[in-house]
């Protein structure tokens, strides 16, 4: 059964940083593409990060770049986002999502996921 599941979110000032774990389980870590994507109360789901685990490539939006950074550990099957500076604005529930078929990149974030987790809460109090 492919399995993710997301850690690390909490209550933070502005300014602070968080790091979020996806832990995944079920298949072949390096052979799919990890991506994450936040969803804030009445917006639509937005696309932050992604990362081929088998050669490290990562591609990060325009809205995070620069603050966040994503990473993997192979020998534990786990993607990493880590966030720093954050701002209250990033404050949504954030997805990591496995897909098999497209590489990461800007368009990774348009196509539909082989599946999910269930999402890890982070809330920039200002």
């Amino acid at each position: 059964e492919v399995q993710l599941v997301e850690s690390g979110g909490g209550l933070v000032q502005a300014g602070g940083s968080l790091r979020l774990s996806c832990a995944t389980s079920g298949f072949s870590f390096v052979d799919y593409n990890i991506g994450w994507f936040r969803q804030a109360p009445g917006k639509e789901r937005e696309g932050v990060s992604c990362i081929n685990p088998s050669d490290g490539f990562t591609y990060t939006a325009d809205s995070v770049k620069g603050r966040f950074l994503t990473s993997s550990d192979n020998a534990k099957n786990t993607v990493y986002l880590q966030m720093n500076n954050l701002k209250p604005e990033d404050t949504a529930v954030y997805y990591c999502a496995a897909d098999l078929s497209v590489y990461c990149s800007g368009s990774y974030f348009l196509t539909t996921k082989d599946a999910w987790g269930q999402g890890t809460p982070v809330t920039v109090s200002s």
